[in-house]
C-alpha cells in the first residue's frame, strides 16, 4: 500500500509541540546571538574610533610629552605602539639612554608580536653601547642575531659585535663572527664589510722580546731544523799507528 504524505495542516501539528516545548530556550539563543553581534559591531565601532584618534594625535606629535599623551590614552592602538617608538627615540636625541631603554622594554612587554620588536632590541643595544656598558651591549647584539636570524636587523647586530670585539682587543673571536656573516648572509651589503673587515683583522703576529726581557712563546712554534750543519773536521789529532812510519 503507497505511503501518503502528510498534509501541511499535519506537519505544524506534529512540530507545534515541539516549538511549545522549547519555544523559551529557542528565544534565549536567539536573543545570546543577537547581542553578541551587536557587542561586535560595538567593540569594531569603537576600536576604530579608538584607532582614528590615536592616529590623529600621532600625525601631529612632535615631542616627547605628545607621544607620552598618546601612550596614556592609547596604549594598545597601533598608533600607541608607534608612540613607544618615536618617544625612545626622542629620549635618545636627548642623550637620556636608561629612560629611552626603559620605554623600549616597556614597548617590548606590551606588544611582544609587533614587527619591530627585533629593532626596539637593536635599539637597546645600542644605547647600552653608548653608556660604555659594552659587556652588555655585546650580549644583547648576540641575543637579537640568535632570536630573529631571518630579520634584516640580524647581520646588522652580528657586524655591531665585531667592532665591539675589535676594541676588546678579541681579534679570532671578531674575525669567526665577519666568517659567519659572509657564509649566512652572503648576498647583502652586511657581508660585503664584513669581508672587508675580516682583510684588516690580522691573524696572531710572531713572539716578540717583552720589555722585561722574557720572550712571549705562541701557541704553534715553528718546527726545528731537520738538519744540522757538518762539523769541521779535527785538526790536531794524533795519526794512528797504522798511520805511522816503519823502521828500516
Amino acid at each position: 500500500m503507497p505511503t501518503t504524505l502528510p498534509t501541511s495542516d499535519d506537519a505544524a501539528i506534529a512540530i507545534s509541540p515541539f516549538g511549545i516545548k522549547y519555544k523559551n530556550e529557542i528565544a534565549a539563543v536567539f536573543i545570546v546571538a543577537l547581542l553578541a553581534m551587536v557587542g561586535f559591531a560595538g567593540y569594531w565601532f569603537y576600536s576604530e574610533r579608538q584607532n582614528s584618534g590615536a592616529a590623529g594625535l600621532l600625525a601631529s606629535a612632535k615631542s616627547a610629552p605628545d607621544y607620552e599623551q598618546i601612550i596614556a590614552h592609547y596604549p594598545n592602538t597601533p598608533a600607541g605602539a608607534s608612540a613607544y617608538l618615536l618617544l625612545a627615540e626622542t629620549q635618545r636625541h636627548a642623550k637620556k639612554f636608561p629612560e629611552a631603554n626603559e620605554t623600549l622594554r616597556t614597548f617590548v612587554s606590551k606588544h611582544p608580536q609587533h614587527d619591530l620588536v627585533s629593532t626596539a632590541r637593536m635599539a637597546m643595544a645600542t644605547n647600552l653601547e653608548s653608556m660604555g656598558k659594552s659587556d652588555e651591549a655585546l650580549s644583547m647584539y648576540a641575543q637579537v642575531a640568535a632570536m630573529f636570524p631571518k630579520s634584516y636587523i640580524a647581520p646588522f647586530a652580528l657586524l655591531a659585535q665585531v667592532e665591539l670585539l675589535k676594541t676588546k682587543g678579541r681579534t679570532d673571536e671578531a674575525r669567526r663572527v665577519c666568517e659567519g656573516i659572509m657564509t649566512q648572509y652572503r648576498d647583502s651589503i652586511v657581508a660585503r664589510e664584513a669581508s672587508r673587515q675580516l682583510r684588516i683583522l690580522k691573524p696572531a703576529v710572531s713572539p716578540q722580546q717583552t720589555s722585561g726581557g722574557s720572550t712571549v712563546v705562541p701557541a704553534n712554534p715553528p718546527p726545528p731544523l731537520l738538519a744540522r750543519p757538518a762539523l769541521p773536521a779535527p785538526t790536531n789529532v794524533a795519526p794512528s799507528p797504522s798511520a805511522a812510519p816503519k823502521p828500516k
